[in-house]
């Protein structure tokens, strides 16, 4: 599809309507059209993993495993440098199939690349870690060491909003410790979170067998969270699906990773700088069609500014262009698929017919859902209580601090939330009092970074996080060992 100087990247030749498995192999479970969401045009055919391409893939994984993890940290590193200068040079290529795969305005692809980017210069740092510690040893003389070892084979299952990011997040930290992996991208962006990334890695010469890319759907999913090889699943989507991936992996006492959903919330105190706080919001509630586990779900702000608020949030609604994410100037592009457009336009529809008012969008066109403003918002109406995973903002007015930190934790969800304030103390105090996993103030609640614990408390995850040291704990095990005598 794209042109990377004088020819096509990927080639198509190579590897439509395959799975990537020590090369690219015709799939058994047959293959899927990737559609364009905002023109519904044909973008590729890619291979779909059945259970026994994964059970062939995970055995796979499992042989390349030991000799893997027997390479020096040297050596890993010169494979992830080599994939980081590979995503440099095809980012033009890279941006155009998440633009057009995932219905993303091109900055969003430029983000997913940097950001990527950004996961691959830190797991070259996790590498060079400090493996272990001297103990204390029990008998004078002898030796007592721990030290973290590879879990074996690592499965890796992504959703389709952050295709690219979300592989490279777990990918790039569990292959730097010495892990394979089993890749599952969503099958509605299985070449930006797929194939492109096999072909990254591949490019890179990482060895065959440590890298296998099986796009599917949930059976796919179940397939590989049961496989015997893996020892361990990161799983990052809905906390639906989570539940099920951590139920199936429990059977086999696996260790589990999951990055679930969020209702996040905005608390706006009555001291904050309003338009910076409402150019927040919007960023939060309205970046990729709010497609985003830490989406601002949730503007909770002090009843004495609310309407100043309220004001300035449709304003930056208003001014953000809805069309074709490839043409110049426009600022969203279409939602990902038209199950995710009827579920916006339910949960606001019923709770317009409970009270909320639209002040701006609320009516969509095909997979397009404008930037939407609701306010008279109140606990009982399913913009309140549930995920929306689209371009909406209910706000809901508060009276006193106690108030909004009661409003912000009414919620199973415990991911990410902001505060606004002119007062840095007080922002921070009453952050202190909302349980997520993820705070931020003055800023927007949608941040992520490759060195630190991302992850949510409630139904947002299993307390495991990712980034940082946490990828050291997710994609490692201890080792003990005691000798009578010195090493």
């Amino acid at each position: 599809m794209s042109v990377d100087g004088e020819r096509t990247w990927p080639d198509a030749a190579e590897w439509t309507g395959k799975i990537y498995s020590e090369g690219w192999r015709t799939a058994e479970g047959g293959t899927r059209r990737v559609v364009e969401p905002a023109t519904g045009e044909p973008l590729a055919e890619v291979g779909l993993a059945s259970a026994s391409d994964v059970e062939q893939a995970g055995a796979r994984a499992a042989r390349a495993a030991s000799e893997w993890a027997a390479t020096t940290a040297s050596d890993r590193v010169d494979v992830l440098l080599r994939v980081d200068r590979a995503l440099r040079v095809r980012s033009g290529a890279v941006r155009e199939w998440i633009v057009r795969e995932t219905g993303g305005v091109p900055a969003k692809g430029d983000y997913e690349i940097a950001a990527g980017l950004a996961q691959l210069r830190h797991a070259i740092g996790l590498a060079s870690q400090p493996p272990g510690e001297v103990l204390v040893p029990q008998v004078p003389g002898g030796t007592s060491l721990a030290w973290r070892v590879p879990l074996g084979v690592v499965g890796v299952i992504t959703p389709w909003n952050a295709p690219l990011l979300f592989a490279m997040r777990a990918l790039a930290p569990a292959l730097a410790l010495g892990n394979t992996a089993l890749l599952k991208p969503d099958p509605l962006t299985p070449v930006s979170g797929g194939v492109l990334v096999a072909q990254l890695f591949a490019e890179a010469g990482l060895p065959e067998g440590v890298l296998h890319v099986l796009p599917g759907d949930a059976a796919t999913g179940r397939a590989v969270a049961a496989d015997r090889h893996v020892a361990m699943i990161s799983f990052t989507g809905s906390t639906e699906a989570g539940r099920e991936v951590a139920r199936i992996a429990g059977e086999g006492l696996k260790r589990v990773s999951l990055e679930l959903g969020g209702k996040n919330s905005i608390v706006v105190l009555e001291d904050a700088d309003v338009e910076a706080a409402a150019a927040a919001g919007a960023m939060s509630s309205f970046g990729y069609q709010g497609q985003a586990c830490v989406a601002a779900g949730r503007h909770v702000v002090h009843a004495d500014v609310v309407e100043a608020y309220t004001e300035a949030l449709v304003r930056q609604a208003k001014a953000l262009p809805l069309g074709d994410p490839r043409d110049e100037g426009v600022a969203l592009g279409p939602v990902i698929s038209e199950r995710q457009a009827v579920r916006i336009a339910r949960i606001v529809d019923e709770s317009v017919d409970a009270g909320a008012r639209v002040l701006t969008g609320g009516t969509r066109e095909g997979l397009f859902y404008p930037p939407t403003v609701l306010d008279r918002v109140d606990r009982s109406m399913p913009a309140f209580r549930e995920e929306i995973f689209g371009p909406v903002a209910p706000v809901v007015p508060f009276r006193s601090e106690g108030e909004a930190v009661e409003i912000a934790n009414d919620t199973a969800y415990g991911l990410t939330a902001a505060v606004h304030s002119r007062s840095a103390p007080r922002a921070t105090a009453l952050a202190q009092r909302l349980r997520t996993g993820m705070i931020h103030i003055n800023d927007v609640s949608a941040k992520d970074a490759a060195n630190a614990p991302f992850g949510g408390m409630g139904v947002s995850g299993n307390t495991s996080r990712i980034g940082g040291t946490a990828s050291l704990e997710a994609f490692t095990q201890w080792r003990w060992m005691t000798a009578p005598g010195p090493p």
